[in-house]
């Protein structure tokens, strides 16, 4: 276990001791580079472990001879160019990963002391540390299929929005979700309810034999020649036996309250960053909040996001 300023470090497990340890630089520098850099702290341009610490300056110093022989423990992550102080930064972390329906901007810019901007830039970034970049495991055994709709609702549209027919209405999105029963959930926007659209996202995820479980939609009639597939009509009843897709429609419960409640308003262009920190913190909903915290503090090296890629300016997104 390695120590700060004589002291082992101790990973907080509730909120008001990620307040209080953090709030000293000189402690919580050393204990996100710890975090980040397990085996010891090695430069990130040239990957040297023969480094220095500048303590009054909390940097690092590179003995080989290069560019930018000095470095932060920011850069290389998503915290990199962010003007926050890195206790900040973690701070905003915990509140993240750790708020059941996600927090609001405008709540962590009053409680970090920054401009509601600037705090929804940086929950961007730490939802990009939260996404799962490939998924290497199919999901087997019984998995649901369900479909949900994200948008205002019709009444509340210009009657030249509205939709008279088919399903959700003009200005929604589609996301997808995909629950393997006592396992993991995943979700994805679409761009429709078609057949030609969903059933490639159900081989690409769902290993083949498997038993799947939808509801009446066609899209997934000629899912039979691959999976054991299972179709509850929602028009006559919603369980029959073990045939039912309640699990994914608890899920959707979960997420309204994240997307009506807390963000209200979500641009279709965002969406799938707020259903990746979802799906995060269901996916890790029996570990502690210190281990959640601790889990998204591992994936932030490698990854970058520019305010301008996050508004579709320049696509600079990068994923280790």
């Amino acid at each position: 276990m390695e120590t700060i300023n004589g002291n082992l470090i101790q990973f907080p497990e509730t909120l008001i001791e990620a307040v209080r340890q953090f709030s000293d630089l000189d402690y919580a520098t050393p204990f996100f580079a710890q975090v980040r850099w397990p085996k010891g702290v090695c430069c990130p341009h040239c990957g040297s472990v023969k480094v220095d610490y500048i303590a009054n300056r909390r940097l690092w110093e590179c003995r080989e001879k290069h560019e930018r022989q000095q470095f932060s423990v920011k850069i290389g992550t998503i915290f990199e160019d962010s003007k926050l102080t890195i206790d900040k930064c973690l701070v905003a972390v915990w509140m993240e990963v750790n708020a059941k329906n996600s927090i609001s901007s405008y709540e962590v810019g009053r409680h970090l002391g920054v401009t509601q901007k600037t705090a929804w830039f940086l929950q961007q970034r730490i939802r990009l540390a939260m996404q799962v970049g490939t998924f290497d495991k199919m999901l087997a055994g019984e998995v649901e299929v369900d479909e949900t709709f994200i948008g205002g609702k019709a009444r509340n549209m210009h009657p030249g929005k509205r939709k008279a027919k088919g399903r959700g209405a003009v200005g929604k999105a589609v996301v997808m979700g995909l629950l393997e029963r006592h396992g993991e959930v995943r979700t994805l926007v679409v761009d429709n309810t078609k057949r030609k659209t969903l059933q490639p996202v159900v081989k690409a995820h769902v290993e083949k034999g498997a038993a799947v479980f939808a509801d009446a939609l066609a899209s997934y009639t000629a899912l039979s020649s691959e999976y054991v597939h299972s179709v509850i009509d929602h028009a006559e009843c919603y369980v029959k036996g073990n045939v039912h897709t309640n699990g994914l429609e608890n899920y959707w419960s979960l997420f309204n309250p994240c997307i009506k409640g807390t963000h209200i308003s979500i641009e279709p262009f965002h969406l799938f960053r707020y259903l990746d920190a979802e799906a995060f913190r269901f996916n890790n909903r029996k570990v502690e909040d210190g281990e959640r915290f601790v889990k998204v503090l591992g994936s932030v090296e490698g990854k970058r996001l520019t305010y301008k890629g996050l508004i579709g300016e320049t696509q600079t997104e990068l994923m280790s």
